[in-house]
């Protein structure tokens, strides 16, 4: 069967390929392409994503984090169910309101990967003081299309604003006031 392939190949050879052995040298070459681009599509993102990882770690150690310039005690009765105190957005938050906090997002790169740095504060409004402050950084997408999540990365682990509310705020019974 091999030596009838390679005899069709020959220059002057009276064996020619049929139709269906051009269909199968197609198909096979199909199936070739598609696994180089996926295998190059997957080793390209991976580094890419690579990249953006190590630069995501690279600024956390510069300044992410968790940073709280004063604790505030506050009643029980503020806490909720899971032990956080709300505090409204700047845009949303009534001057009735004790406190509220600012979030201001910095992208690095947009689009597919993209990677930013967010930095949460938290004021108290009859003085305008900073409370504390969160700083973090991530990394989505970069992955092959299809219909999964696109995957992230993030650093450090707990430094949002639920976690800065967590470390500004105790119930007043724990800091000894009533």
């Amino acid at each position: 069967m091999i030596a009838t392939r390679i005899d069709a190949l020959l220059p002057g050879s009276s064996k020619r390929f049929s139709h269906s052995s051009y269909e199968r040298l197609g198909k096979r070459s199909l199936i070739c392409r598609v696994v180089v681009f996926i295998s190059l599509s997957i080793l390209v993102a991976g580094c890419e994503k690579a990249t953006l990882d190590a630069q995501v770690r690279e600024l956390c150690k510069q300044d992410g984090g968790i940073k709280v310039y004063e604790v505030v005690a506050v009643p029980s009765n503020r806490f909720d169910a899971y032990g956080s105190v709300y505090v409204p957005h700047e845009k949303t938050a009534k001057p009735s309101d004790d406190f509220y906090y600012a979030r201001e997002v910095t992208y690095y790169r947009r689009g597919n990967p993209e990677m930013w740095r967010s930095h949460s504060r938290v004021y108290r409004r009859s003085d305008n003081k900073l409370l504390g402050e969160a700083v973090h950084y991530a990394r989505r997408g970069g992955d092959m299309p299809g219909p999964w999540h696109p995957s992230s990365f993030a650093c450090p682990a707990h430094a949002d604003i639920t976690d800065l509310t967590r470390k500004v705020f105790v119930r007043a019974t724990a800091m000894g006031d009533q």
